[in-house]
């Protein structure tokens, strides 16, 4: 494909502006159409961006013969039904994490996507951001053997609101979509299959209806273990801190920026191409339509981690 590939985006909201962000760093790539939920914001932001079409509805866009892939930042609710049906317009799909909410619908999507041969691929941005790359860089030369991780995922989200601090009309999860980032990663960076998984879960919010704290252990087939707490009720550092232990030395990674077990920062600069893990995530998604391939975090090559979430949320019930 040496045309620039035409994509449309459907769900404006905090992580739909910062593909639109990343995007624009990506040669050969243009965004051409719009999808929100609300008409006036969407034309906003559209009109921002320079993106000449916006729709309400996403097979509005999916109509669009010129359109060749679609990136969904939609509610997590939707992200199957929608990812299906990009494949079955031919299009295309990166599809935000999580895949889905449950392990029967990221199946469907799974099989679909062998079907139609289509690039599918989910945003499982850990596995790009260049702190974590580097740790899986050293694992891979055999320069680090990972014996623990502990992972902290805090936010102060009592209300319904998103990263921009707006309200939203969807209500996220920590198992089925915060849970996913480091279930998928440990496998990933441990290099084995999840053998053994066990949760906890705090009381259930009276109004939001989901548990606001949860703690999850793991074990990988390689002897690695892993410790993960969340909490939606965290009032302080908020976001997903990650502390590697291994057996030549110790890292911690705040998204994109990695230190030592000192504190000490450790320069990650020439791991990629840029520093910002949703543009390295794009930037895959794109090269494997143009030399169609597999992407790195397909959704087959996550869909384990999706088995484990399953297995999880049947213990909490």
């Amino acid at each position: 494909m040496s045309k620039s590939i035409k994509v449309a985006l459907a769900g404006a909201g905090a992580f739909g502006i910062k593909h639109l962000d990343a995007i624009a760093n990506i040669d050969g790539v243009e965004v051409v159409s719009l999808v929100g939920r609300e008409r006036g914001k969407t034309e906003a932001i559209a009109q921002k961006y320079k993106i000449p079409h916006v729709a309400t509805d996403l097979a509005e866009s999916l109509a669009k013969p010129e359109i060749d892939a679609v990136i969904l930042c939609t509610p997590t609710q939707m992200h199957a039904a929608q990812g299906i049906a990009c494949l079955k317009a031919g299009k295309h799909v990166q599809i935000e994490i999580p895949l889905a909410d449950s392990l029967a619908d990221a199946e469907a999507v799974v099989v679909l996507q062998k079907q139609t041969g289509k690039v599918a691929m989910c945003g499982h941005t850990r596995r790009f951001n260049p702190s974590h790359q580097y740790i899986h860089k050293k694992i891979a030369a055999g320069d680090f053997a990972l014996q623990q991780m502990d992972v902290q995922t805090y936010f102060f989200r009592r209300t319904n609101m998103n990263a921009l601090g707006q309200p939203r009309s969807w209500t996220d999860h920590l198992l089925w979509h915060h849970a996913a980032h480091t279930v998928d990663l440990f496998a990933y960076q441990s290099g084995g299959e999840i053998v053994a998984a066990n949760a906890l879960q705090g009381p259930i919010h009276p109004t939001l209806g989901i548990a606001m704290d949860m703690s999850i252990q793991l074990k990988s087939s390689t002897g690695a273990i892993c410790t993960l707490s969340l909490s939606f009720n965290n009032d302080g550092p908020l976001g997903t801190f990650f502390r590697y232990i291994g057996d030549t030395g110790t890292y911690i990674a705040r998204y994109d920026d990695l230190v030592d077990g000192k504190e000490e920062k450790i320069d990650v600069s020439h791991v990629d191409v840029s520093l910002n893990g949703i543009e390295l995530q794009d930037r895959e998604f794109f090269a494997a339509i143009r030399e169609g391939r597999e992407p790195n975090a397909s959704v087959a090559q996550v869909l384990p981690c999706y088995r484990v979430l399953d297995r999880l949320e049947k213990q909490l019930r």
